[in-house]
């Protein structure tokens, strides 16, 4: 009988719903019989959210600052638990104590304030576990990956070069692949409205985006584009593609919101282990009401219960 893999958990942002979603998703029975868990996170915090020691296990991180006048919401010792928790959770995977990661959302500005010198997740785990790290999205059959993540939209033009239009390609192929699509046909999103409309409203098109697809089809890749974004996401509904390579954040995460039918999860693709976490952020607004909706985090579970290794 096989047993059922390990998973560790950075339980995130202690002052944020990382912590009552991580609790909400260990009970969900679905989850407990596909893997064991270890939790790495604020003790108080999951035990107010209804942690007890039958759903995991837990590696505390203490803090002695933690609740201290603290209402949700941005703050440094926020910060300092959620990233030594992201640290952790990363070395038992390094170490194959766990077969992959979860991470619970962090708060950005919690890690600033800290004086964590990555602005997320990725960048973290780009700097010490992969250099291609991938940002990729999941949910059901449909899947895209980010050429660019999290930067200012003014600044995509020097961003989005064709080498890196290449190598995210490359790379959403592989893990494509990794997920069972055998042969994958991959749509390439155009960055500009109407695709430029023949240089109109942009040149990104002819002189980046169609000679990286050309050298992507040379080196034996199914690829098309580039495609407007409105109507691609439709298309990758109806079944026409196996992934989309979006150009920027919100064009990838805009229309799968809309599409998706089931949870999505967010991967990490292309590092020395695999890396899960729900969509959604700490919601301070909502932290310790009850009110946040586990099914993001329990499918990252799931998913990540189904593939380690």
């Amino acid at each position: 009988m096989l047993q059922k893999p390990f998973i560790a958990v950075s339980a995130g942002d202690p002052l944020g719903i990382g912590p009552e979603v991580t609790v909400k998703a260990l009970q969900n029975p679905a989850v407990r019989q596909a893997c064991r868990v270890i939790v790495v996170g604020e003790p108080h915090s999951l035990e107010a959210a209804g942690f007890t020691p039958d759903l995991a296990q837990l590696l505390p991180i203490e803090h002695p600052n933690a609740f201290a006048k603290t209402k949700p919401a941005p703050c440094k010792w926020a910060g300092e638990v959620s990233f030594k928790a992201l640290q952790t959770a990363c070395k038992l995977v390094a170490a194959h104590t766990a077969k992959a990661l979860v991470t619970a959302p962090i708060s950005k500005q919690s890690w600033a304030l800290a004086g964590v010198p990555f602005t997320g997740h990725t960048e973290f785990l780009r700097k010490h576990y992969g250099k291609t790290a991938l940002m990729m999205f999941v949910s059901g059959a449909l899947k895209c990956a980010l050429v660019s993540e999290h930067f200012a939209i003014k600044d995509l033009h020097k961003i989005i070069t064709r080498q890196r239009i290449e190598q995210t390609c490359l790379d959403f192929n592989s893990a494509l692949k990794k997920l069972g699509v055998k042969h994958p046909q991959i749509a390439l999103a155009s960055l500009n409205p109407h695709g430029g409309d023949n240089g109109r409203f942009g040149k990104e098109e002819g002189q980046t985006i169609l000679p990286a697809m050309n050298y992507l089809k040379k080196h034996g890749l199914r690829v098309q584009g580039p495609f407007p974004a409105d109507s691609l996401w439709l298309a990758h509904k109806h079944g026409n593609f196996d992934g989309l390579l979006c150009m920027y954040h919100d064009q990838a995460l805009l229309g799968l919101k809309l599409a998706a039918k089931e949870p999505i999860v967010h991967v990490t693709a292309g590092l020395r282990f695999l890396r899960v976490s729900p969509t959604h952020g700490t919601a301070f607004d909502i932290a310790g009401k009850n009110l946040a909706d586990p099914q993001s985090m329990a499918a990252a579970l799931l998913f990540a219960a189904q593939h380690a290794g």
